[in-house]
């Protein structure tokens, strides 16, 4: 069989960077699989690129997939990137492909679900416990959608509480972030249909944000919504406001989502702490993915 591989335009465009596209298809013209190639192009990121690749199944074990991996590599290249990673669930034809194509495994991450439905009488009485203790010189708030202009500045500042997040060997880079990215996110999840909700514990004494966690549900509040990240300002930790925020997180989804059936968690198994914070919530590990990276 001759594969042949054919450049797409892929108008999916952000100012956090673009995707570049390849469809495979046979000699009859049906489609075997595809490759996705983001290029990030935001300061902190430059060198770094995010693969997709997929083959249907019937298709697998006939060069198909090297095939697209070779154009996106030498995408890459010519972008001057100096990595490449991929994720796939740990041992699946994804995992054996990636561990056999050069790639190195750099990080291993735990899925984990919170079931929103169990979350009543006692463990619903904890997590409330939870959110209404008090944590002298902080308070909690929270918005959906856009952050609202009087925290946006700050918002944006404590990003930085993501820069030591455990990413193991992955070349992740330090992401640069301003007001400019996090009003660009918030409008990335409303444009897909999907509800964007952040709690974030402010500091009293000034006004600022000393952590913030996220999440995103699915436009019709049903299925499954997913935590984007949480994240406690260095000079703030100790305090015990990541549980503090996850709990009022719960909280809400299913106060503003009566429907949601749960809420995942992606977490670093290296990142010992939020795991534990996750695990006392009551979150259940569902399985786990690995980071792949290929260094060019």
């Amino acid at each position: 069989m001759t594969v042949q591989v054919t450049a797409l335009t892929d108008p999916d465009r952000t100012s956090a960077g673009h995707r570049l596209a390849w469809l495979a298809c046979g000699d009859d013209g049906d489609p075997l699989g595809y490759a996705f190639l983001r290029l990030f192009t935001r300061q902190g990121q430059e060198h770094l690129a995010e693969l997709r690749l997929n083959v249907h199944t019937a298709e697998r074990r006939r060069r198909v997939g090297t095939r697209l991996l070779d154009a996106a590599v030498a995408a890459a290249r010519e972008n001057g990137r100096r990595s490449v990673v991929a994720q796939a669930d740990a041992d699946t034809p994804g995992d054996h492909f990636l561990a056999a194509s050069a790639f190195r495994k750099v990080l291993a991450l735990t899925y984990a679900r919170l079931a929103l439905a169990e979350v009543r009488g006692g463990r619903a009485g904890e997590i409330q416990a939870i959110v209404e203790r008090p944590h002298p010189g902080y308070r909690l708030t929270s918005w959906r959608g856009t952050v609202p202009d009087e925290l946006a500045k700050t918002f944006a500042e404590s990003r930085r509480a993501m820069d030591d997040m455990p990413m193991d060997d992955t070349d992740y880079g330090v992401v640069a972030w301003d007001v400019e990215r996090v009003l660009a996110v918030a409008k990335a999840v409303a444009d897909r249909g999907e509800q964007l909700t952040t709690v974030a514990v402010v500091d009293a004494s000034d006004g600022s944000i000393a952590g913030f966690s996220e999440f995103v549900v699915p436009g019709d509040g049903k299925g499954d919504g997913l935590h984007y990240g949480t994240g406690v300002l260095p000079e703030h930790r100790g305090h015990g406001l990541g549980r503090w925020m996850k709990a009022e997180s719960i909280r809400l989804a299913r106060v503003q989502h009566p429907e949601l059936a749960g809420l995942v968690t992606d977490t670093a198994d290296s990142n010992t702490h939020m795991r534990r914070i996750n695990d006392a919530l009551g979150y259940v590990p569902t399985h786990k993915a690995l980071e792949y990276q290929l260094d060019l």
